[in-house]
């Protein structure tokens, strides 16, 4: 019997790429007031009323153009991560997803069948942001204290130089003597997000907000992480300056959203003169919808459309031996 373990929680995906699964677990997701942020009436009618009549048929199309035999890449890929943390931990290691299956609920109450009192969560998301981080512990949360169970958070990992390393190392046989320009693209999330987890008045008050230092506003600031996951990458990579950006994708609705857009940036890049593009996505640890359809189908399609000749599609860490020990690293010097 362990009195303490770790339960790992990534976004969610379907059970299944059906019209019906999709839109059940759309349904979820978008009904989180962390994600649609608007009051409950209005994402009701919004969500309810039109998203859902009209998105799941399209998305399921999409998911079923990236589904394997061993189901949700996401999935597969994170339970393959799950147990292999477990190999380097004497705790026990569960899965959770925050939307669809297995639950947090069901991730915890496995814990808890095997002792566990004191549960560490792990989002794996390395920059934080309310749509991810936060509603994962504040879900956490509310059903550890349902079983009885208490809980501390590992805190955004975007700086940690296993991770850094890892993600160069990850990166670096992908890019030769014939790609022009490196891409990161980080999912997107609207400014407004942004402004409401600022706890002090930092955040778009000053062109370079993101480089001034203020660590209470930066502990929570998305944009300010990736810059400084960014920037750290292609500083232990020792990638050329000018040869490299970042941008945001999968932006919904209209809000107003981080920029620049990536397939907005894919589409300039070609057009001028870039004829190798190679794209990585930080914000991802696992390839997922976004990775391997948006762009890796998507954008691969805009960049060739507007004149480039070769995209390359960056896998995301995945299972990778290093990204293993640095998460188990990260997570076991968490106190409990």
């Amino acid at each position: 019997m362990n009195a303490h373990g770790f339960l790992l929680v990534n976004l969610g995906t379907p059970d299944s790429p059906s019209v019906s699964d999709v839109r059940r677990y759309l349904g979820e997701f978008l009904m989180d007031e962390y994600v649609i942020d608007l009051p409950y009436w209005v994402r009701w009618l919004l969500i309810r009323g039109i998203i859902l009549n009209v998105r799941p048929k399209k998305a399921a199309a999409a998911y079923q153009s990236i589904w394997t035999k061993d189901g949700s890449p996401l999935y597969s890929i994170s339970r393959d991560l799950t147990q292999a943390i477990q190999m380097h931990s004497e705790a026990p290691v569960e899965l959770a997803m925050r939307y669809g299956n297995p639950s947090i609920r069901h991730g915890l109450q496995q814990l808890k069948n095997q002792g566990v009192k004191q549960v560490t969560v792990v989002p794996l998301y390395p920059q934080y942001a309310m749509a991810t981080t936060q509603t994962v512990n504040v879900a956490v949360n509310a059903a550890a204290k349902a079983l009885g169970m208490t809980v501390d958070s590992v805190p955004p990992f975007y700086s940690h130089p296993g991770y850094i390393q890892a993600l160069a190392n990850s990166i670096q046989p992908h890019i030769d003597n014939t790609v022009d320009y490196l891409l990161m693209s980080y999912h997107g999330i609207p400014v407004r997000h942004v402004k409401k987890t600022d706890p002090g008045q930092h955040c778009f008050q000053s062109k370079d907000c993101c480089f001034i230092p203020n660590a209470d506003a930066h502990a929570v600031c998305y944009p300010h992480q990736v810059k400084q996951t960014s920037l750290s990458v292609v500083q232990a990579m020792q990638h050329p300056p000018k040869q490299w950006s970042w941008s945001f994708q999968s932006r919904f609705g209209l809000d107003q959203w981080l920029t620049p857009f990536t397939d907005a940036e894919i589409k300039r890049l070609a057009q001028s003169g870039v004829r190798h593009l190679a794209v990585c996505c930080p914000a991802f640890v696992a390839d997922c919808l976004e990775t391997l359809e948006e762009i890796g189908d998507e954008g691969a399609e805009i960049f060739l459309e507007n004149g480039g000749e070769k995209f390359t599609m960056i896998p995301c860490l995945n299972t990778q031996p290093d990204w293993v020990m640095a998460l188990s690293n990260i997570i076991q010097k968490q106190p409990h």
